[in-house]
């Protein structure tokens, strides 16, 4: 048991530091793309990247997941849903490339069928890497993976800036997204150590379909019901207003990520090889979700802040547009990262029932406000989104404590305590900064580096105040955050 332990806290660090270093790596490339490029463009790529993205899904219908959570797995399932992937690759990239002119008339958009017909190749180049890639994550081996996401990302971030500085505008966007999958599949290749024999087995593809299947389903609503928002934008608003929404999104994605992307990662294998043990699993998910209250409160607190400083110094002005949609978007930030966690307690005990049922209610939920929303334009959907998110994260509590048989209360309570924290930390600082402005003017405008300065110092009394608040009310998760986290980082800082 302490050898798991072990293993998921060496995998989340793998994980976490990997992904601290990918988007480190993104968010220098996305800098100097934004600089080249125009909204237009970006738009241009989000829609073509939301028809890829639920296409991607069908891949291998939630295989993946099943080899993960099946206790016995033999040469012959690895070979079979490889093989089979090739197949599904193949299938999808032939039917998005023939699809791509009847995509081009529906957005009313020339430029959009020849990008698809490219892009499509994404679908053949990654079925080459998911039994791979899936094979590492079930031995928890995050180190692999890790390496071959940064020397993917760092290289095919080159070449797409290299591309855009010599004006090649959006396919200097489909570049990078293929070259990104050609690098993945030749690293995580060399990684593995894992390579397909000539097994191929229906019986053993079967023997996965039971819990894959409804794993697949709701891959596929949750493919589709996360990407509708960009649909419909694409299709009532410019290419520009598009990019707009799509820079918000993908900078609070981000954040999401760098707040619990790691811990969700690991914790399905994990929880999956301790499904049999209630009390212990039990464990595992309350400190988890005590963690992630933590840490996802106190960054989206401080970025919420720091928004508008944050945007203009990153990717300049013209993308000003794009800060009361990230605001927004921030403030349903919080819900991804909890619900993520809470879905786990259903996938990791193998209850693919409950897990296919909560997503089919959420998804009536949310397929509510995309109706509604739009009716006040993008903003009234993204504040539909976060009564929408809200209700969603409730659900998850729902099914989640009856699934492990603990008291609501006991997931609910780190939610409120921690959200209410960061809005008393997040009022503070707007006090304090509308009393200096009203004393000395913006600082901003009055001081060189005005704007760096300006979300230095918000960032860094919000993180003060919030810290500082969670110590002294003793929250449980500020307490599981310094006793599960804090020692982690000293033992790595020692070492370094």
């Amino acid at each position: 048991m302490k050898d798991l332990k072990a293993q998921g806290t060496k995998a989340f660090l793998w994980d976490f530091s990997g992904k601290m270093a990918m988007h480190a790596t993104g968010f220098i490339v996305t800098i100097f793309l934004t600089r080249l490029l125009e909204p237009a463009n970006f738009g241009l790529i989000a829609i073509t990247m939301v028809i890829i993205g639920i296409a991607q899904v069908f891949t291998d219908v939630g295989l993946g997941n099943a080899l993960i959570q099946r206790r016995r797995v033999l040469p012959v399932h690895y070979s079979s849903v490889f093989f089979f992937n090739i197949f599904i690759g193949a299938l999808l990239t032939l039917i998005t490339f023939l699809s791509a002119p009847w995509i081009g008339v529906f957005y009313n958009s020339e430029q959009l069928a020849p990008i698809v017909k490219v892009t499509s190749l994404v679908f053949f180049i990654n079925a080459f890497s998911s039994v791979q890639a899936t094979k590492l994550r079930k031995e928890i081996n995050y180190a692999a993976i890790t390496k071959t996401n940064i020397i993917a990302s760092l290289l095919s971030g080159i070449i797409g800036v290299s591309l855009a500085f010599y004006n090649f505008g959006v396919w200097s966007l489909v570049a990078q997204t293929l070259a990104r999958g050609l690098i993945f599949n030749i690293c995580i290749w060399s990684f593995a150590h894992w390579f397909p024999s000539l097994l191929f087995s229906f019986k053993a593809l079967f023997q996965l379909w039971g819990f894959g299947f409804r794993m697949f389903l709701s891959g596929l609503l949750d493919a589709v019901f996360t990407r509708l928002d960009v649909i419909i934008i694409g299709k009532l608003f410019t290419p520009a207003t598009l990019g707009f929404f799509e820079r918000a999104k993908s900078l609070n994605q981000m954040i999401v990520d760098y707040s619990s992307g790691s811990l969700m990662s690991v914790l399905f294998p994990v929880l999956s090889k301790v499904r049999n043990d209630l009390p212990r699993f039990r464990r595992i998910i309350i400190k988890s979700l005590g963690i992630i209250s933590f840490v996802i409160f106190m960054l989206l607190g401080g970025i919420y802040l720091i928004s508008e400083e944050l945007i203009v110094l990153l990717f300049t002005e013209k993308w000003l547009p794009s800060v009361k949609y990230f605001k927004i978007l921030v403030l349903s930030g919080f819900a991804y990262p909890i619900s993520a966690l809470l879905v786990n307690v259903l996938v990791g005990r193998g209850n693919s029932k409950a897990f296919l049922r909560l997503e089919i209610v959420k998804k009536v939920v949310f397929s509510t406000n995309l109706v509604v929303g739009f009716i006040w334009g993008i903003e009234g959907y993204l504040y539909g989104l976060i009564m929408a998110s809200t209700l969603a994260v409730f659900l998850n509590v729902v099914f989640a404590a009856k699934e492990i048989k603990l008291p609501k209360s006991s997931l609910i309570k780190p939610v409120i305590v921690q959200m209410f924290i960061a809005l008393m930390a997040v009022l503070s600082v707007t006090q304090l900064n509308a009393a200096i402005t009203l004393k000395y003017g913006s600082l901003s405008t009055i001081l060189e580096y005005g704007i760096f300065i300006m979300l230095l110092l918000k960032g860094i009394v919000f993180t003060v105040t919030y810290v500082a608040l969670s110590g002294i009310f003793k929250t449980a998760s500020y307490l599981h955050f310094v006793d599960e986290v804090l020692p982690i980082l000293r033992k790595r800082r020692i070492r370094t």
